[in-house]
């Protein structure tokens, strides 16, 4: 490197640049794992700074370090979370020591570095940023803040809005009535707005799973220090740092139940990661409905027709693809491949700490993040936004000789199935049919046939 400074750690001196608010722990991580150029995602990056700032204040409070070094540290943190060069101070690659050691460190060393400035005096990165603490209990607790903060603020609004928009969807499209399917082949009719109405309640079984899990997400490791027993950090601390953590971010923070576990597992991480899986799979559902419902024009069902969003084909002129189901499919797909990943990570808890703490943070905050973006993405410009192509609903019932089965407890089943069998051979309508090989009236059979009835259920 060109234009450096000497920094010096417990282990000796090194070349840090010159610029760099970060000191000697942060590059040698910057030395030690040059391996993916991915670094811990923002939203983590921001709550670990809302974690030392509380950190400083509950210090401060009492009376564990000066009220004003306390203070010059909570404002550098604000003045962080304003700069629009943040990510560029925090270098550390994910796949590094798997306490996260070196990414705490890398935020007490540039906390430490600019409180130093506005305290006017030394503000050391490990007696004072991190006063009370170790990376095995801030890692933890930064995790589980993360994801409570994406969670609260942003993936369940999202979904909300999502069901909204498939229930507002589904009363504008209520009249119009479909072919149902299952094994993707023709079965009863069902109206359009029951399929959707079947989509919004996965999303909002979803949304109460979710909500079911804030509690324990919400619960911190910090406090409980290198290993569970809270050694070095006053008596007080856990109380004071979650009162001020829960005033920074309006969002109920407490202390765990157990240090113990929150320190040597994750497994509220693993439970909340399985439940977005499960939200994945509810995506990848209706984003293949979608897919399924728009495919042709021509040559596929033509149910609906998605917005026109971009040209479908570098070769083909005029086609038009179903992006926006097929990017949340493979956000799904993701989502899973995250947890996969994530649940190895969880048995990693070796004794008193887990080792794998900044894959999971990684993994857990990229799949909220897509989760989120998806969900909006599919509520505004593909279930908001498509038309109904009645031509093709009406002209596939009409033609469904499934229909016939209205007509087992009348003419039993064997019956209906020679029935539906003849009008399939010779594609015609099954009330026609019916009506040759029944004693039935055509009056009779058309109530009995009636598909908008057959939608209700019953005899």
């Amino acid at each position: 490197m060109k234009n450096t400074r000497t920094e010096q750690d417990s282990m000796g001196s090194l070349e840090v640049a010159a610029d760099a608010l970060y000191a000697a722990q942060t590059q040698r991580a910057i030395n030690n794992f040059p391996v993916s150029g991915l670094h811990m995602p923002e939203s983590f990056i921001r709550a670990l700074l809302l974690v030392k700032s509380a950190a400083a204040n509950a210090n401060a409070t009492l009376e564990q370090i000066p009220e004003k070094m306390g203070e010059a540290i909570q404002q550098a943190a604000a003045n962080l979370q304003e700069d629009p060069l943040l990510m560029s101070h925090f270098p550390v690659d994910v796949f590094q020591t798997g306490s996260g050691t070196s990414s705490n460190m890398n935020a007490n060393e540039v906390l430490a570095n600019l409180a130093s400035t506005l305290y006017g005096d030394k503000v050391d990165a490990n007696d004072h940023v991190n006063c009370g603490q170790s990376s095995n209990d801030v890692i933890p607790t930064t995790i589980h803040v993360s994801a409570a903060l994406a969670l609260d603020k942003q993936l369940i609004p999202a979904l909300r809005h999502l069901a909204n928009s498939i229930r507002d969807k589904a009363n504008s499209v209520h009249h119009h009535i479909k072919t149902g399917r299952t094994h993707l082949m023709d079965a009863m009719p069902i109206r359009l707005s029951q399929s959707l109405e079947s989509w919004a309640d996965q999303i909002d079984q979803n949304i109460n799973r979710l909500i079911d899990l804030q509690p324990s997400i919400q619960s911190l490791a910090q406090g409980g220090t290198a290993v569970g027993t809270g050694i070095n950090a006053h008596p007080e601390f856990k109380h004071t740092f979650n009162k001020a953590l829960t005033a920074m971010t309006g969002i109920k923070f407490r202390p765990a139940n157990n240090f113990f576990t929150h320190i040597g597992s994750q497994d509220i991480a693993v439970a909340l990661s399985g439940q977005l899986k499960t939200t994945a799979v509810s995506i990848i559902k209706i984003a293949n409905d979608l897919r399924w419902m728009n495919s042709g024009p021509l040559a596929g069902l033509g149910e609906i027709e998605l917005q026109a969003l971009q040209p479908g084909s570098s070769i083909m002129p005029g086609k038009v693809n179903p992006v926006i189901p097929e990017a949340a499919a493979m956000a799904g797909a993701q989502v899973i491949g995250n947890d996969a990943a994530i649940t190895i990570a969880g048995q990693s808890g070796n004794f008193e700490l887990n080792v794998m703490l900044p894959l999971i943070a990684h993994n857990l905050l990229f799949s909220l993040e897509i989760l989120t973006n998806v969900s909006v993405l599919l509520a505004d410009k593909a279930i908001a936004s498509f038309t109904v192509n009645e031509k093709s609903l009406t002209e596939a019932l009409t033609r469904n000789p499934i229909l016939v089965t209205a007509l087992n407890p009348i003419i039993g089943y064997e019956k209906a199935a020679k029935i539906a069998k003849q009008a399939y051979a010779e594609s015609r309508p099954i009330i026609d049919v019916a009506e040759e090989n029944t004693d039935l009236s055509r009056n009779e059979l058309e109530r009995l046939l009636d598909p908008e009835k057959l939608t209700q259920g019953g005899l």
